[in-house]
């Protein structure tokens, strides 16, 4: 396998742990909506989103001749902060015993977002 088909193949899995930290931000935050009281799909979702994000933008850096467009990726960013935040705070409340936090509510909305985001803006 030739290095650039390796960093092909890098990309691909990075990508497939981005959808599968996205299943479980957003699987967990509908599972909240129904009566469960389980935050850490969300929670590890919302930091599988971050974290991953940033290696594939770091990754088509490197390897990318194409131009990225730096102020979509600066939105998601935030956007994927504010989910990381807002599900980090509503499971600290929750072991706190607070009530089901609003928050966990932001997280999840805020995932959708960035999703519009990530396939609408051209």
């Amino acid at each position: 396998m030739s290095s650039l088909g390796a960093m092909d193949f890098l990309y691909q899995l990075i990508v497939v742990a981005h959808f599968l930290g996205l299943a479980a931000l957003i699987g967990g935050w509908i599972a909240t909506r129904v009566g469960s009281t389980a935050l850490s799909p969300v929670v590890w979702g919302a930091r599988v989103q971050l974290l991953t994000g940033l290696l594939l933008v770091g990754i088509a850096e490197m390897t990318s001749d194409a131009e990225l467009n730096h102020i979509k990726i600066g939105v998601k960013l935030i956007v994927a902060v504010a989910v990381v935040a807002a599900a980090e705070i509503a499971a600290a409340r929750a072991k706190r015993g607070e009530p089901k936090p609003q928050l966990v509510d932001a997280a999840g909305a805020l995932g959708v977002l960035n999703v519009l985001v990530a396939v609408l803006w051209t």
